[in-house]
């Protein structure tokens, strides 16, 4: 039997030409044995919503340093709850969400509960990201626990 590493798209917001954020969690991501589909910088909705249908994802990564996070990523995100949930891998958020940089309990509690698994923010954001991962099977049918 084959097993495929799992796949993880990684995504901003169309307004962040931001790409070194996206490089940095492509290669967290390889070193734990995924395959990373970087979509790079300025990401239309379009194109992830496409990406995330066409590539059987196992995640969704969306990054974003400029901003405008809080702004922009509900319309992301509605586009891609909108792809039927037998494709739709989870969808997770991290970076600098707003343009004072800190983001609150409740913003975080809000952003979860519009319907992503899980959004990261502040200094144990990586570490909080790779502790997520290891929550993922490496094999055909990678799932988060």
């Amino acid at each position: 039997m084959s097993t495929r590493p799992p796949v993880a798209v990684v995504a901003t917001i169309s307004s962040d030409a931001h790409t070194w954020n996206l490089v940095y969690l492509q290669l967290v991501l390889e070193e734990r044995g995924w395959q990373v589909i970087n979509l790079g910088s300025c990401t239309p909705v379009d194109l992830v919503v496409e990406s995330v249908v066409g590539s059987d994802a196992d995640l969704l990564v969306v990054s974003t340093v400029n901003g405008h996070g809080l702004l922009e990523v509900p319309a992301l995100l509605d586009a891609v709850l909108q792809v039927p949930e037998r494709v739709r891998p989870p969808v997770v958020l991290g970076g600098k969400l707003n343009t004072q940089g800190e983001i609150s309990g409740g913003e975080v509690q809000r952003l979860r509960d519009m319907g992503f698994a899980d959004v990261f923010v502040r200094e144990t954001a990586v570490d909080a990201f790779c502790s997520y991962l290891s929550g993922f099977s490496v094999g055909s049918t990678a799932t988060a626990a």
